[in-house]
């Protein structure tokens, strides 16, 4: 029994809602269907406490009862004997699933209704085949653990922040088949997530935001917890249901400021992974696919012990650039005038309330981001093209936090915005810490007020 728990944990995952049966004092059944089981451990499970309804009732009276399971790949049915121990309502598990559960309501606008009061924790006592014919299994895929190896191994030569995402989004692809994938990171304020990096979808998005605690990237990263959903929800749209909640709320009118999420238009199965170091949100590495069920308990776990070793090399990246060498380095020195701008004049106006920047009335970005362009504008504008990361985190006007600005990601954020966008201003690495601003065309800029 204890073995086949286990093995059973693709039968938890709701894509065939699962049945508990429950017993009054007085005898009389009660049948009902389960949203979800939780895998706790080879000897238990949880089921969510949402509502006190017959179900919970009995349970108080009885604490046993028996859960119907079906896997959803082999259609093999099983039935679970449990025995009910305790109510979790705080701790790891309980955070879990109180995740999982906000996500889904997040995407649905059901957030004010379905609510975890609490994890309800049984002991499995037996499980049991349920007599009759199965499907044949799935095949098996690629190997998670030589590709996990694979990707810490690639992970290792990386040598700047921008080499760094781009080979890990690129090593899941080649390792695990996980064609559409994307890192955020976190703003300095702790209300939002701004997208990095992306693969797999016809637009980037790099910029595009999403706030803590809303849909499944939002709440893994306010949770600090893995979230995977494994099925398609009805008419569920990422990036329309996070736009239709951003316009509802106080921040709505920034909409013309937003940048497409990339999402896909329908995903079957979704994963987001937060990048912890100790106490601190470094990201979220998301991953989905139109394929129901694309995301195993194996992917996850596979996928958090990545995510834990990109966070450790993000910080190591950002360590070695912001300390030991930037504090060695003189300011960058100008290497002559920028070169002579040719075509048509660009309008290139700013915004200080939010620091957003608009090239020609097109939005380009805002935040730290946009400080750090129009800074760079004013000063090419006035001869120079050099410039330091140095110097940008000692500027006290950019307002960059005391500590882990995390500037090489919004200069990456910034670089590949502009190479979208507006192609005619690039920002050139020159050497580590140094970099330069090249600028194609005439500019004029503007500080505009809002309204």
């Amino acid at each position: 029994m204890m073995a086949a728990l286990y093995a059973l944990r693709r039968c938890f995952e709701g894509a065939v809602p699962a049945s508990i049966a429950t017993c009054a004092p007085d005898g009389v059944p009660n049948v009902a269907k389960l949203s979800h089981v939780h895998y706790v451990d080879n000897g238990h499970v949880a089921l969510s406490y949402q509502f006190f309804n017959k179900t919970r009732e009995n349970i108080l009276d009885n604490p046993r009862a028996t859960v119907e399971v079906v896997d959803p790949v082999s259609a093999a049915h099983y039935t679970l004997q449990l025995e009910y121990l305790r109510t979790e309502t705080e701790g790891p598990l309980f955070e879990n699933m109180k995740a999982r559960l906000a996500a889904i309501a997040s995407h649905t606008g059901m957030s004010k209704v379905f609510r975890l009061r609490g994890s309800d924790v049984y002991r499995v006592i037996d499980v049991e085949a349920v007599p009759g014919e199965a499907g044949p299994d799935s095949p098996p895929r690629a190997e998670l653990l030589s590709g996990l190896r694979a990707c810490v191994a690639e992970l290792s030569g990386c040598v700047d922040l921008a080499h760094l995402l781009d080979v890990m989004l690129a090593g899941l692809e080649r390792h695990w088949d996980i064609r559409h994938a994307m890192l955020l990171m976190p703003d300095p304020d702790g209300r939002r997530l701004y997208t990095v990096a992306s693969r797999g979808y016809p637009e980037s998005g790099v910029g595009s935001e999403v706030r803590m605690g809303e849909g499944i990237v939002g709440v893994s990263a306010s949770a600090r917890t893995p979230i995977r959903i494994g099925y398609a929800v009805q008419e569920y749209r990422y990036s329309q249901a996070t736009r239709q909640r951003f316009a509802a709320s106080a921040d709505g009118d920034a909409l013309e400021t937003e940048i497409p999420f990339p999402g896909l238009t329908e995903a079957g199965s979704q994963l987001a992974v937060p990048l912890v170091l100790g106490d601190r949100l470094l990201g979220v590495v998301y991953v989905e696919s139109p394929q129901e069920q694309r995301f195993t308990y194996e992917d996850e776990d596979a996928l958090a012990v990545l995510a834990g070793q990109l966070a450790l090399a993000v910080e190591l990246l950002s360590r070695n650039g912001e300390h030991p060498a930037e504090k060695t380095m003189p300011a960058a020195e100008p290497s002559g005038p920028p070169a002579q701008a040719q075509g048509t004049p660009v309008l290139i106006r700013h915004f200080s309330a939010d620091q957003s920047v608009f090239v020609d009335n097109d939005y380009l970005i805002k935040g730290v981001a946009g400080a750090i362009i129009w800074k760079l504008l004013r000063e090419h504008a006035e001869g120079r093209a050099e410039f330091s990361n140095r110097e940008l985190r000692l500027d006290a006007s950019l307002k960059l936090p005391d500590i882990n600005d995390n500037l090489d990601a919004r200069l990456i954020l910034l670089q590949r915005r502009l190479a979208e966008r507006c192609p005619f201003i690039a920002i050139e690495k020159t050497r580590r810490g140094c970099f330069r601003l090249n600028v194609g065309r005439p500019l004029r800029l503007a500080e505009a007020t809002a309204g």
